[in-house]
């Protein structure tokens, strides 16, 4: 039996369990992201409920926040204020212990929340995690950086190398190479409730990378981006990306998996799972690419498609497109297909959905 994950927004949680029983999923016949049941708005900001007001170091200088993460603990929040700016330009790789969380106000009382920006040409490498459950919520974060032209420097802002961290309720743009980098131990990974934009650079350009492990994109906002959500594909990584606005100016696919020939690792193997379902696509770029074979499967569903679902999705194998909706009259599929091998011309072969391909979550 092929499980995959659903993020449990209704309670406000996130399910990791791959055996959890989905038959009571209640929103099989909604589509898009527009019923959105986080109980926050998507991409975060005005409305949204969990946001500091202070914390146990207030800062407003790059040297007090060097200050003051050097000395925080599990537990503890490092607060920016409103209207707040600080200068990261010539600094990186600034670590965030284990535990801590790097707070600003964006979305309290009309707040854009602190600003923290990098100058380019400037190489910048922002943040890291030092240790499990780090926290950045609240602010904007500038790369400097928002054309999609290949200039020298390869700016990123957040490197996550451990399990349980969190990026919620932040504005991040203008990152040439990209913002949001996972690595392979940094499972049970949440990127929820933020708004991304212009992080576009050809070839590169990722607001949300994941190199392994495994991670949920959850109630974002995405504009002028290459590859929204882009992921290594190696064995072990999967992510869920749900009830996210993808907006209309895009470069390249949107949710894109790499497989073996975009490594050479001689396989055709394109990550362990994908779960893609309650978005909204505005840009008619291709939705969902898939370049090779996930080992347990993909499931594209419930989502509302600017075009063919045929058009939509791409991929070699193992992959199953069923229940969404497209363009402005909301037409629902026609045929509910899986992809399972990629024919003459590279065109992927489709066949009809049977009941015994049924998802979990339609099982009575």
């Amino acid at each position: 039996m092929k499980t995959f994950l659903l993020y449990l927004g209704i309670l406000g949680v996130v399910g990791f369990s791959l055996s959890v029983c989905l038959a009571q999923y209640p929103y099989d016949d909604v589509y898009g992201c527009e019923a959105n049941p986080t109980g926050n708005p998507i991409g975060g900001g005005e409305g949204y409920t969990d946001i500091h007001t202070t914390g146990d170091y207030v800062v407003t200088t790059f040297d007090e926040l060097l200050e003051a993460l050097g000395k925080a603990q599990a537990g503890e929040v490092v607060f920016v204020p409103d209207g707040t700016e600080i200068d990261l330009t010539g600094h990186g790789n600034i670590t965030i212990p284990g535990g801590v969380t790097l707070a600003g106000t964006r979305g309290l009382n009309g707040s854009a929340g602190a600003r923290l920006y990098n100058n380019p040409p400037a190489y910048f490498k922002g943040f890291r995690t030092d240790g499990e459950n780090v926290r950045l919520t609240g602010l904007r974060f500038d790369g400097g950086y928002g054309e999609r032209r290949r200039e020298v420097w390869r700016d990123t802002l957040f490197s996550i190398r451990h399990r349980g961290a969190q990026v919620d309720n932040c504005e991040i743009y203008n990152f040439s190479a990209g913002a949001i980098g996972v690595g392979g131990y940094a499972t049970r990974t949440h990127v929820h409730h933020n708004d991304f934009h212009h992080i576009q650079r050809d070839g590169l350009g990722y607001p949300v990378s994941v190199g392994g492990g495994d991670i949920r994109v959850i109630a974002n906002k995405f504009d002028y981006g290459r590859h929204h959500v882009a992921s290594s594909g190696i064995p072990g990584c999967g992510y869920e990306a749900a009830w996210n606005l993808i907006g209309p100016n895009a470069t390249s696919t949107h949710l894109d998996m790499h497989g073996g020939r975009d490594r050479s690792d001689g396989t055709d193997i394109a990550g362990d799972w994908m779960h893609i379902h309650h978005n909204t696509f505005l840009s008619t770029n291709r939705h969902v690419g898939i370049r090779g074979k996930p080992s347990q499967g993909a499931e594209v569903h419930n989502n509302w498609f600017a075009r063919s679902a045929e058009e939509s999705v791409y991929a070699t194998g193992n992959t199953r497109v069923y229940k969404n909706i497209i363009g402005p009259d909301k037409t629902p599929q026609a045929t509910s297909f899986k992809i399972t091998a990629l024919g003459e011309g590279n065109v992927p072969v489709i066949e009809p959905l049977t009941d015994e391909d049924r998802p979990l979550w339609l099982d009575n």
